[in-house]
């Protein structure tokens, strides 16, 4: 028999997000193995960037829902074929330290030092494995959300902060982040920065990490989150990264640890990867910003073509859709139905309300692919949007200053300090 709380994780129903990639993962696009077909049809209107004579057959479902970046596999595989990541130290093979190596951890904070430009060098013990528009974060927003728990008997006890921001793609500026992290205090509430998406900022703007901050109002409660998935472009390695000053946390996180810990030869691989610099400065990064920023244009070019604009955003792997126009009707059971006749058509993209997005109409369509899937998700979207059967809603357009939306999940400098020999400094870097 299982417990009350297993019985209700067993009936959980899922999301549109987890249906759509199941969907997907039983029949993904393929330009090899499941390519689109495209059969003759006379009189037909044609696709944008398809022939006028010839009409697609959507076969395999194009995943532009799931943010994951696979524009640099080629620079990842050519790297990780070095012979320096060949190590069968037995070491590597044993039970680790549920914090994460510590060769690894002392990478990690010299990694971080460096990428978040932190004014003083990060200790390993604290590492665990303007544009405005509707949806900016803004501290009266946050002081009205506070309000508005209290009066419903909510006790609030911790505050997210996603930067870059998912889904929207805002970067928070550095005076954002101090008033935010000044509302928490007086809140006395934690904070937990997710900057998984830091290195991946395509636009010429400044990111300011909670790293780099002189002084924080409250030590104790600030913890930074972030992880290998979206900068390295490897979602499929698993180890994310933790900082925190708060000596219990610390402690918690190792117990979860214990069974959720990061082997030691994955631990080796990243570690080559964080230690050298030339290519990481050279070769990685530049290229990266580069390729997503192309990405970028080419889906808001692709979206603006077929009339569907788009929130500015700066970084990220996805931008913000404004689909409100070809609802139905403007509620959030219409933004359903629309979500699941593209995905009939064979295209997986993410709605608002996965997203808890106080407005129907909003989807996040993810940039970071190979250029034919998306000139395929425009012409589907084309195709789909724009027949006799979609009747989109006159004067849906508009959106309330309140509007926001919280997400479901999310250069170098030179380090100050010289690197601390104290191994009991170790203990505060958690990897996981």
């Amino acid at each position: 028999m299982l417990s009350a709380r297993g019985a209700r994780i067993a009936v959980g129903v899922p999301g549109p997000q987890d249906r759509g990639f199941a969907l997907y993962a039983a029949d993904p696009f393929d330009r090899e193995r499941n390519p689109e077909v495209r059969e003759a049809a006379p009189g037909a209107a044609g696709s944008r960037r398809g022939s006028a004579a010839q009409c697609p057959l959507f076969q395999g479902i194009v995943n532009l829902g799931t943010s994951e970046n696979r524009l640099c596999f080629d620079l990842i595989e050519e790297r990780l074929t070095r012979p320096d990541m060949n190590c069968l130290e037995p070491d590597l093979f044993q039970y680790p330290d549920t914090q994460g190596a510590r060769s690894f951890r002392e990478e990690i904070a010299k990694f971080l030092t460096d990428y978040t430009r932190a004014p003083e060098e990060l200790r390993p013990e604290h590492v665990s494995n303007e544009e405005s528009h509707p949806f900016q974060l803004t501290v009266e927003k946050l002081e009205a959300a506070i309000q508005r728990a209290k009066e419903q008997g909510i006790r609030v006890r911790i505050l997210v902060l996603i930067n870059p921001n998912n889904p929207v793609g805002d970067i928070y500026p550095a005076q954002l982040l101090k008033e935010c992290l000044e509302f928490a205090h007086r809140h006395e509430l934690h904070v937990i920065m997710d900057e998984i998406y830091m290195l991946s900022v395509y636009d010429d703007i400044t990111f300011t990490s909670v790293l780099s901050l002189d002084s924080l109002p409250d030590p104790e409660r600030t913890h930074f989150m972030w992880g290998f998935s979206k900068d390295f472009g490897m979602s499929g390695i698993r180890v994310g990264v933790l900082h925190t000053q708060n000596h219990e946390i610390q402690k918690a996180v190792n117990q979860l640890a214990v069974f959720h810990g990061c082997p030691g030869p994955v631990q080796h691989v990243l570690s080559q990867l964080l230690k050298d610099r030339d290519w990481l400065d050279n070769v990685f990064f530049p290229t990266n910003k580069k390729r997503l920023k192309e990405a970028q244009n080419l889906l808001v070019d692709g979206l603006a073509d077929i009339g569907i604009p788009v929130l500015k955003s700066s970084g990220g792997l996805f931008v913000w859709a404004d689909f409100r126009k070809f609802l139905k009707s403007p509620t959030f059971e219409a933004e359903l139905e629309l979500w699941q006749k593209l995905l009939d058509k064979k295209l997986l993209i993410s709605p608002g309300k996965a997203f808890y997005c106080y407005e129907p109409g909003w989807f996040r369509l993810v940039f970071s692919d190979s250029v034919d899937k998306i000139y395929l998700c425009i012409e589907r979207l084309q195709q789909m949007l724009h027949t006799d059967d979609a009747k989109p809603v006159v004067n849906n357009t508009s959106s309330t200053a309140d509007s926001s939306c919280s997400p479901e999940e999310d250069s170098s400098g030179t380090p100050s300090n010289t690197p601390q020999d104290d191994a009991s400094q170790l203990k505060n870097i958690l990897v996981f």
